[in-house]
């Protein structure tokens, strides 16, 4: 069995337990820094923040989440380590890339035009999940790329042709983000053109559409599924969220799909306002799915051991690289 780098160390596929698989205990849009009047909160608030976070999934019986969070997105490791050592909870971190609209884009397309981008993307990659993230000793478990709505650009293809490279030479796992639920597809197919397996992939935000025929089409070829923005009511409504879970799981894609919120804890910089936090409880709450989302899914007639499966057994099986079986066309 192999093993997965944590902020605070190493763990196993077999260890980790309930699992959420896409939170962020921090996140920082690139300019923030120029924002001096309004930094966000403060270390030990972000550290407090966080704690309580984690507190509140360990009574409800988590002990591991993956966030995902890309270097250009205010990825502080050294919380997410300070965090899981303080409360005994496994954090995975993620090197990767965002988007070309929201990442920190004008650096790293320098570094295209000269030629080296894909090169110095793979590199950067490949030494944060080897050696580890600048000089904090901290190992990403997974590579996180996005892309945008509606089509793949040049730049985003690029550190899709990155992570490829750094994913076959690492062993590494890949997730993805996407927009109104689109491009996963076509995210799935450059990556496995690169010789990625399928099922080393998860395509994030999957749940931002219920186009059943786009969900069984990456379900077939392979991937996982992420249903990772419950309770995100001002981008889709839960609604729609859950309905597409039991098609998934009545057409038996259930043993790949992985679950998670979305959401954002400390905020770098200004603060989400808080009619978004009113109106959209996932997007600080990492809670919801279990408080909020899993009575209506077992209301439905949804089982507890298929709940269990999208928590327990579904991220065992992804981080352990377990081959998915054929599903009926």
């Amino acid at each position: 069995m192999g093993t997965i780098a944590t902020v605070s160390g190493t763990t196993t596929p077999e260890m980790l337990g309930k699992t959420l698989m896409h939170e962020h205990l921090c996140v920082g849009f690139p300019g923030y820094e120029t924002h001096t009047n309004r930094p966000g909160p403060s270390e030990a608030d972000r550290i407090a923040i966080c704690k309580d976070r984690i507190g509140e999934l360990q009574d409800l019986g988590f002990s591991s989440l993956l966030d995902p969070c890309p270097s250009d997105l205010g990825r502080d490791v050294e919380l997410m380590a300070k965090v899981a050592v303080e409360t005994g909870f496994q954090v995975i971190c993620a090197t990767g890339l965002y988007n070309e609209h929201n990442g920190a884009t004008p650096y790293w397309k320098m570094q295209v035009a000269f030629g080296t981008g894909a090169d110095a993307m793979a590199e950067l990659f490949i030494h944060e999940l080897t050696h580890g993230i600048g000089d904090t000793g901290i190992r990403a478990g997974i590579i996180k790329i996005a892309t945008g709505p509606g089509a793949i650009t040049d730049y985003e293809r690029t550190v899709i042709e990155a992570a490829a490279k750094a994913s076959l030479e690492t062993g590494a796992p890949i997730t993805t983000h996407t927009d109104q639920g689109t491009m996963g597809d076509e995210q799935q197919r450059i990556f496995t053109s690169l010789g990625v397996p399928a099922n080393r992939i998860i395509i994030g935000h999957s749940c931002g559409t219920d186009d059943h025929d786009y969900h069984m089409d990456i379900a077939r070829n392979g991937s996982y599924l992420g249903f990772d923005r419950f309770g995100l009511e001002l981008i889709y409504p839960d609604e729609k969220r859950i309905q597409s879970l039991q098609r998934l799981l009545q057409s038996g894609a259930g043993d790949r799909v992985v679950v998670s919120h979305d959401s954002v804890w400390c905020m770098r910089g200004e603060p989400f306002p808080e009619r978004w936090s009113q109106s959209s409880p996932g997007l600080m709450d990492p809670t919801h799915f279990s408080k909020k989302v899993v009575p209506q899914l077992l209301e439905a007639g949804v089982s507890a051991a298929e709940v269990d499966t999208l928590l327990v057994d579904n991220p065992k099986r992804f981080f352990a690289g377990e081959k998915l079986p054929e599903l009926p066309i």
